[in-house]
C-alpha cells in the first residue's frame, strides 16, 4: 500500500473504484470542500472527439465505429467490451493520453479530485482513495441507473478486482449505506487529509 501523499500546498486526489461504487457522489462531496472535480471518463470522451488525441488511431482500427464523422461510443463499447483483447487494445491507445491529461490538470489546481474507474498512475504526488461496496449492491446501483444486467456484468468482469484496488489505494471508503453515510465518510477523510496537509485543520 502506498503512503498517503498530501504534499506542499496542493492536494491531489485520485478517486477510484468500479462501476456502482459511488465515486460520483463522493466526488460531489469533495466539491463542497472546494475541490475541482474531474471525471476521467470525460477526459476519455474528449480524446475520442474529432481532433482528439486518440481519434485517428481508434477510427483506423475500428472504422465501423465512425458514424457521421464522429466515434459512436456505444458502437465502440459493443465491440470491445465483449472481448478482453480488444478492450486492452483500446486502452493502450487511450490511457496514455488520459494519464497525461490528468498529470497536466494536477499541476494546474491546488485542490483537485479526479474520478478514475481504472488503476491509473499519473505523474506527481496523489492520494489514492478507493470507494467500494459489496458487489451485489454495486450491481443493483448500476442497473438502477439504466444499464442492462449484461452490460453491468461485462464491465465488472473487465474492471480491476478488489485486491488490486486495495493495493493501489492509500485510503478506502466503504459505501454500503446511504448517501448521507457516504458524505460523512468523505468529510471524515478530508478532515484527516487536511491535517496532514498543513498540520492543522483548515477549511
Amino acid at each position: 500500500m502506498n503512503e498517503s501523499s498530501v504534499v506542499g500546498r496542493s492536494v491531489r486526489i485520485l478517486l477510484g473504484g468500479g462501476i456502482g461504487a459511488g465515486k460520483t457522489i463522493a466526488g460531489r462531496r469533495f466539491a463542497v470542500h472546494g475541490f475541482t472535480v474531474v471525471e476521467a471518463d470525460r477526459l476519455g470522451h474528449e480524446i475520442l472527439e474529432p481532433g482528439g488525441a486518440a481519434f485517428n488511431d481508434v477510427v483506423e482500427r475500428w472504422p465501423e465505429a465512425l458514424v457521421d464523422g464522429r466515434i459512436d461510443r456505444s458502437v465502440l463499447a459493443a465491440i470491445v467490451f465483449s472481448d478482453a483483447a480488444l478492450l486492452g487494445e483500446l486502452e493502450r491507445m487511450t490511457h496514455p493520453h488520459i494519464v497525461r491529461r490528468i498529470t497536466q490538470l494536477g499541476g494546474e489546481s491546488d485542490r483537485i479530485v479526479v474520478e478514475v474507474p481504472l488503476l491509473l498512475e499519473p505523474e506527481g504526488e496523489w492520494t489514492r482513495v478507493y470507494v467500494t461496496a459489496p458487489l451485489p449492491i454495486r450491481r443493483d446501483r448500476a442497473i438502477g441507473r439504466g444499464s442492462t444486467p449484461r452490460d453491468v456484468d461485462l464491465r465488472m468482469e473487465r474492471q480491476a478486482d478488489a485486491e488490486s484496488w486495495a493495493e493501489w489505494a492509500d485510503e478506502t471508503i466503504i459505501n454500503d449505506g446511504t448517501i448521507e453515510n457516504l458524505e460523512q465518510e468523505v468529510d471524515a477523510l478530508w478532515r484527516r487529509l487536511r491535517t496532514t496537509f498543513d498540520g492543522r485543520a483548515t477549511p
